[in-house]
């Protein structure tokens, strides 16, 4: 393959990069570096005179700087992560708070009780409920019943009983407008 064939596939390779991608200064400052290092290995090679061990050498002697970088990169990655991740539970935890915090305000405009409201009221119905079943213990709970279902017959009954006296005045009247 010839160089003026390469150059149109790295046109093509370019061209298909987003707008602005290429012209970034970014970008241009990491293919300046990349060159810089593809021409210092080519010089490199050159001064070892192409010789197997020279070039050898200097293959181990990269591929050493290269994990030394590497495990570099990653300590320094970690310890980025690291500090998000506990700034990112920070965050979560905050979150977290004020969103309770929004509908506990909420709960409250609306007149609902807070959990530690529930909770006394609970305790004092307890408490009453304690009350009520030893005054049951004291006096029967029969004959406060027995008195009302005794009240409520003599009640119906005397309804019919006034019910029968206009019907007897009526009858009174007719025999008294007959005679």
């Amino acid at each position: 393959m010839s160089k003026k064939d390469a150059k149109p596939e790295m046109l093509d390779l370019f061209s298909a990069l987003p707008p602005g991608f290429v012209d970034n200064p970014l970008t241009k400052s990491v293919r300046a570096s990349a060159q810089q290092i593809w021409a210092a290995g080519l010089g490199a090679f050159a001064k070892a005179g192409g010789s197997g061990k020279m070039f050898e050498s200097l293959v181990n002697e990269g591929l050493k700087l290269q994990q030394k970088t590497q495990s570099t990169a990653q300590e320094k990655i970690g310890s980025v992560a690291d500090e998000l991740g506990a700034k990112a539970r920070k965050q979560w935890s905050q979150l977290e708070s004020l969103f309770e915090q929004r509908v506990q305000q909420a709960l409250n405009s609306m007149g609902m009780p807070t959990v530690t409201e529930v909770r006394e009221l609970r305790a004092q119905l307890d408490a009453l409920s304690a009350d009520v079943a030893a005054l049951k213990g004291n006096k029967p709970a029969a004959k406060p019943a027995t008195k009302k279902a005794a009240a409520k017959p003599a009640a119906k009954k005397a309804a019919p009983a006034k019910k029968a006296k206009p019907v007897a005045k009526a009858a009174a009247k007719k025999s008294a407008s007959t005679s």
